[in-house]
């Protein structure tokens, strides 16, 4: 049984990943901002077999309660094995275009919230020399391109950061795993016209467990995004300033 906790967990990827955890007879705790849609999910994964699942009200961009609240979800599951950092939003590129504010607004949540919660529990795993710290990036963040820049910079930051963060955590034995998503289909992208590259949550979900089994580093959800984003990193600047990506 590991004992887990996931930051975020009403997004639709954490839910997804939750009920994986849940159906081996994990120990969880869920943490976000809506209580009830929190208890709702908690009330599930008992009926799937979790171990425990109990909720945590947390707003990932309020930094000062980052350490009491990992503290809390530490005392509920009796330590930590596993930490999923699963919050953020979609930007809309063109409103942070015009407006500064709303940028840092997406810079917080997306990038500065993550890494606070990494900082915190970085040291516990460390000091403990266990666990493994999974967060949720996405290829946005491996070039960026002028139809989602902001989301993309955050993203791109997060992903500097665990490859830093991997390093140093490496001779304690934690793991940092860094994921990243392509086109998901989730309440958060239900604006968005679905094609053939769009993924399922629950497809999601399930390399996302299997990659942690693996103490994996870095994972492109599904694998074929690997490919696509090396293409895309490979193309000329000449070239990819006249595209519209």
């Amino acid at each position: 049984m590991k004992r887990i906790l996931i930051i975020g967990a009403t997004s639709a990827i954490a839910e997804a990943t939750a009920r994986v955890f849940a159906a081996r007879g994990d120990a969880l705790v869920l943490a976000g901002r809506d209580t009830q849609q929190l208890s709702r999910i908690a009330d599930d994964l008992k009926i799937r077999g979790a171990a425990q699942a109990n909720t945590l009200e947390l707003d990932a961009n309020d930094f000062a309660k980052h350490e009491s609240a990992i503290q809390q979800a530490t005392d509920h599951l009796g330590g930590l094995d596993i930490a999923l950092i699963a919050h953020g939003t979609l930007s809309n590129q063109s409103d942070c275009e015009k407006d500064f504010s709303l940028a840092l607004k997406e810079l917080n949540s997306n990038a500065i919230s993550v890494m606070s919660l990494l900082t915190v529990l970085a040291n516990r795993m460390q000091a403990q020399k266990s666990g493994q710290l999974a967060v949720i990036g996405s290829v946005a963040g491996d070039r960026g391109r002028p139809s989602n820049y902001v989301y993309g910079t955050a993203k791109a930051a997060v992903a500097t950061f665990c490859e830093g963060l991997r390093a140093r955590l490496y001779s304690h034995n934690v793991n940092v795993l860094l994921i990243k998503p392509g086109f998901v289909d989730t309440p958060m992208t239900a604006a968005f016209k679905k094609g053939p590259l769009w993924a399922k949550p629950d497809l999601i979900a399930k390399l996302i467990v299997r990659a942690l089994d693996r103490r994996a580093a870095i994972i492109y959800t599904p694998s074929f995004w690997a490919l696509i984003m090396l293409i895309i990193r490979s193309i000329p600047r000449p070239i990819f300033v006249r595209l519209k990506l």
